[in-house]
């Protein structure tokens, strides 16, 4: 089966402190215990666009997960929404954007 990925991204917040604040202490711990069935588990903060304009996203999180079915056992399960919805409340500057994605992996 493929693996899946559940992807978060976080507008630019109103007030950068108290969005990182809630998110590194409040929602990353969350999503850790509750967000049953993942794999893996990035949060990434977004310094710049490639050309070195501002981004239009502040963090984007990948929560990885062995299966499309796993990932959907969890959005569908009290944890994976209990989670979706603090993401929302957390998210200062806007609704943050959920993506799902089939994920391919080329080692080289």
């Amino acid at each position: 089966m493929q693996a899946a990925k559940l992807i978060v991204m976080y507008p630019k917040p109103t007030d950068l402190d108290v969005f990182e604040h809630r998110y590194t202490e409040e929602h990353v711990p969350m999503a850790v215990e509750k967000m049953v069935g993942k794999t893996r588990f990035v949060a990434s903060l977004i310094t710049s666009t490639a050309d070195g304009k501002p981004a239009p996203y502040h963090r984007i999180a990948e929560v990885y997960f062995p299966s499309m079915p796993a990932l959907e056992a969890c959005l569908n399960s009290i944890g994976g929404q209990e989670t979706a919805k603090h993401a929302v409340e957390i998210s200062s500057g806007g609704a943050p954007l959920f993506l799902i994605s089939e994920v391919e992996t080329v080692d080289f």
